[in-house]
C-alpha cells in the first residue's frame, strides 16, 4: 500500500504597510549580536530586503483582527526599516513583504521565532573567503566589496589572501582539521608547493603553532629590518627585481625580502661605490667587509687625527640646541622625573648634540698616503668607516728597517710591495674585501709571463722569517765575532 505523501501547509505571503507592522513581545532575541541595526539598514537601502518578515495578526481582546501584524521572527529587519523611516529614506506606507502565520495556528509566536535564530546555519568562514573572490573575479574593487559588506579593506585583502591558500590546504581547513590562525600562518607565502611541504612536515609534528609554520615559511628570507636591509633600502631592493613576503594577519616588522642573493649583491656593490668615494681621500688601501673580524685591526698602527672644526652652520645648531636642552632641564628643576614626552625630546636634543659633535679625523697628507681604512656595516645598517691604520709594511723606511731588523750582509733588503715606491707612499688606492680586488683594481688574468709581486702581508710575513733565519745562522757560526752576533 503506497503512503501518501505529507501535505506541507505555506503560510501565505503579502505586501504590508510598515506603518501596520508592530514588534512583537515574543521575539526571543534580546542581547545585540552581529553587525549593528545600523549596518543593515544601510545595507536594506542598497540592495532591498532580502528576507520577508515573519508577522501574525494582532487580536483584539474579542479575538478580532485589529488591522495591525505583530512581529516575532525578523525584528532586527523591522528595527532597520523603522531607522530608515525615521531617516525620511523610507515612507510610512511602503509596503513590505511578509509571511503571515495565522492567529490561530497551534505554533506559538516564540517557537517561531526560536527557529528562525536557531535554524539558520552560519556560513563557514571559507564559504567568505570564496565568496571575495568571486566578487573581485566579477569586476569588483576591495573598497567596493569592503563597503557592501561593512568592513574595512584590509579586512577584504586578508579574505583574498587567505583563499589564496593552496586548495589542498583549504580543503583540510574546511573539515575542520586545520585552525584559522594556522592558515592565517600560511598566506605570508604565496608558494603553494612549499606550503604543503611545510604542512607535510608539521601535520604529526608536536608543533604546530602558527609562528613554526611562519618560521619555515620565511627560513630562507631576510626579515626587512636586518641591517643589510636597512643599508639598501626595501625600495631600491625591489626597484632590482626583488620580491617581498608580507603577513596581512599580525605586525611582520616590514616584512621579509625573498631573494637574499641579490640583497647580498646589492650590499656588496653599495660597498663598494661608499669605498670608492672614501678612496678619493688619498688613502693607499680600503677593506671592505660586511663583518670584520675580531682583531682586524692588530699589528696595524693608528694614526692620531686632529678632530675637524664644526662649521658656522654647524655651529649655531649645536648651540640652538643646547640652549633648548638646558631651557627645558631648567623649567622641570626639581621634579623626580620629566614628563614622558619632555623625556623623549631630551633624548632626541642628545642624539642630535652627539651627532654634530663626533667630529670627523683631519690626517696629514702623507700618512694618509700609506694608511688605509675598514669599511663595514654596523648592527643597525649603517655605514661604519674606520681610517688611519697603518700596516707594518707600509712605515717609513727608517722606521720599516727597526721593525724587520738589519738588512743582511750580502746586501739584499726587503722587497717592496705592488703600489709602493723607497718611501712606502702609495700610487693608488687597492680595494679588496675578503682579500680579493674589487672593481677597477682586479687584476688581469692574462698572464704576460712577467714575476708578479707577492702579496704584501705575505711579504711582511716571510722577511720577519728571513731575518730570524739569518739572525740565527750568524749566531750558530764560529766565524763569527761574538761582538757582532750580540747584535
Amino acid at each position: 500500500m503506497a503512503k501518501s505523501a505529507q501535505k506541507v501547509t505555506l503560510s501565505p505571503s503579502r505586501d504590508i504597510p510598515f506603518d501596520k507592522l508592530v514588534l512583537s513581545q515574543s521575539n526571543v532575541r534580546r542581547i545585540k549580536a552581529g553587525i549593528s541595526v545600523e549596518e543593515l539598514a544601510e545595507d536594506i537601502a542598497r540592495r532591498g530586503l532580502l528576507q520577508s518578515l515573519s508577522v501574525r495578526p494582532v487580536l483584539a481582546d474579542d479575538g478580532s483582527e485589529t488591522g495591525k501584524f505583530e512581529i516575532p521572527a525578523g525584528g532586527r529587519r523591522f528595527q532597520a526599516l523603522s531607522l530608515l523611516v525615521k531617516q525620511k529614506r523610507l515612507a510610512k506606507t511602503t509596503p513590505i513583504p511578509c509571511i503571515v502565520r495565522d492567529a490561530k495556528s497551534t505554533i506559538l509566536a516564540e517557537d517561531d521565532s526560536l527557529a528562525e535564530n536557531m535554524q539558520r546555519a552560519a556560513l563557514h568562514p571559507l564559504d567568505q573567503f570564496r565568496a571575495f573572490v568571486a566578487l573581485r573575479e566579477k569586476g569588483q574593487g576591495d573598497e567596493e566589496i569592503a563597503a557592501a559588506f561593512f568592513v574595512t579593506p584590509q579586512v577584504v585583502k586578508q579574505r583574498l589572501k587567505l583563499a589564496a591558500v593552496a586548495p589542498a590546504l583549504l580543503e583540510i581547513y574546511a573539515e575542520d582539521e586545520m585552525t584559522l590562525e594556522q592558515l592565517m600562518a600560511f598566506t605570508v607565502n604565496p608558494d603553494h608547493e612549499r606550503q604543503i611541504q611545510v604542512w607535510d612536515a608539521i601535520k604529526s609534528s608536536w608543533n604546530k603553532e602558527p609562528y613554526q609554520i611562519r618560521r619555515m615559511l620565511t627560513e630562507t628570507s631576510v626579515r626587512a629590518s636586518d641591517r643589510r636591509a636597512a643599508f639598501v633600502g626595501v625600495e631600491a631592493y625591489e626597484d632590482a627585481g626583488g620580491t617581498m613576503l608580507h603577513d596581512l594577519f599580525q605586525g611582520d616588522d616590514g616584512g621579509w625580502l625573498e631573494d637574499p642573493a641579490l640583497l647580498d649583491r646589492l650590499v656588496s656593490e653599495k660597498l663598494q661605490a661608499e669605498a670608492e668615494a672614501i678612496a678619493t681621500e688619498g688613502w693607499k688601501w680600503i677593506e671592505v667587509s660586511l663583518d670584520l673580524p675580531y682583531g682586524y685591526s692588530h699589528g696595524l698602527r693608528r694614526l692620531s687625527g686632529d678632530p675637524a672644526p664644526m662649521t658656522d652652520d654647524e655651529g649655531a645648531a649645536h648651540a640652538k640646541l643646547l640652549a633648548e636642552y638646558r631651557a627645558l632641564e631648567e623649567q622641570y628643576e626639581g621634579q623626580d622625573e620629566f614628563p614622558e614626552e619632555i623625556d623623549a625630546r631630551l633624548g632626541e636634543l642628545e642624539v642630535a648634540m652627539e651627532k654634530l659633535e663626533a667630529r670627523p679625523l683631519i690626517f696629514d697628507d702623507e700618512e694618509i698616503a700609506r694608511a688605509g681604512a675598514f669599511v663595514t656595516l654596523d648592527r643597525y645598517g649603517e655605514l661604519a668607516v674606520y681610517r688611519g691604520f697603518v700596516r707594518p709594511v707600509d712605515e717609513p723606511r727608517e722606521d720599516a728597517d727597526v721593525h724587520s731588523g738589519e738588512q743582511a750582509a750580502d746586501g739584499q733588503g726587503v722587497e717592496l710591495s705592488a703600489g709602493s715606491n723607497v718611501d712606502g707612499i702609495g700610487h693608488g688606492t687597492v680595494i679588496t674585501s675578503a682579500g680579493q680586488a674589487l672593481g677597477d683594481n682586479v687584476p688581469d688574468d692574462e698572464d704576460d709571463g712577467a714575476l708578479k709581486p707577492l702579496p704584501e702581508r705575505l711579504v711582511m710575513e716571510l722577511t720577519a722569517h728571513r731575518t730570524l733565519a739569518l739572525r740565527e745562522a750568524v749566531g750558530r757560526s764560529p766565524d763569527v765575532p761574538a761582538s757582532r752576533k750580540a747584535v
